[in-house]
């Protein structure tokens, strides 16, 4: 089945420079995110949102107001018409050094464990920073970076060690190019 995945903070929701999304109050959608979700949804993606929600572990906010956040998330999704079909969180600290948090593909790999038929070279990861796309490329993922996020200019990403496969001015932009018939080319 085709499947896509997406960063939540800057392509989702608004990226909150030095700050995390703490309550629901927070929380924002980014319009153009909302429209891309539509559309990949409705082409029949399966729609898979893989973050690093480190204000858990340093202690900022509880995984009982992460869950509340993302329950959120999705019941006004859904009222939108888009169904979210997992959701994978690393809730560590970059000094914790786990598996799970991005750069470091762990959380695409538990995916595949747990959901089976998702086939890493011909799938997305839409992200909006450099560790979106270190990550993505790591598990041999294409990857897309959008500019509504942390990254705002693609002359930001000339500076970056390793480069997305794409960019979009936003995630309708990218919902398009994928559903335009190029899921599954290399």
């Amino acid at each position: 089945m085709k499947t896509v995945f997406l960063d939540r903070d800057g392509v989702i929701s608004i990226f909150t420079p030095d700050d995390y999304i703490k309550n629901w109050g927070e929380f924002e959608f980014i319009p153009e995110g909302v429209e891309g979700l539509k559309i990949l949804y409705n082409a029949g993606y399966r729609i898979i949102i893989i973050s690093n929600q480190a204000g858990v572990g340093k202690g900022l906010f509880t995984e009982d107001d992460l869950n509340e956040i993302t329950e959120n998330m999705k019941r006004e999704l859904k009222k939108a018409g888009v169904e979210i079909y997992r959701i994978y969180y690393c809730i560590h600290k970059k000094e914790d050094n786990c598996e799970c948090r991005k750069p470091k593909p762990g959380l695409f790999y538990k995916a595949k464990e747990e959901i089976g038929d998702i086939d890493f070279s011909k799938t997305y990861f839409i992200g909006d920073t450099d560790i979106d796309v270190i990550a993505g490329k790591s598990a041999g993922l294409k990857t897309i970076t959008i500019l509504t996020g942390k990254t705002k200019s693609e002359e930001e990403i000339e500076q970056w060690e390793v480069k997305p496969d794409y960019v979009f001015p936003s995630l309708k932009e990218a919902a398009d190019f994928i559903t335009r018939g190029e899921y599954g080319k290399v």
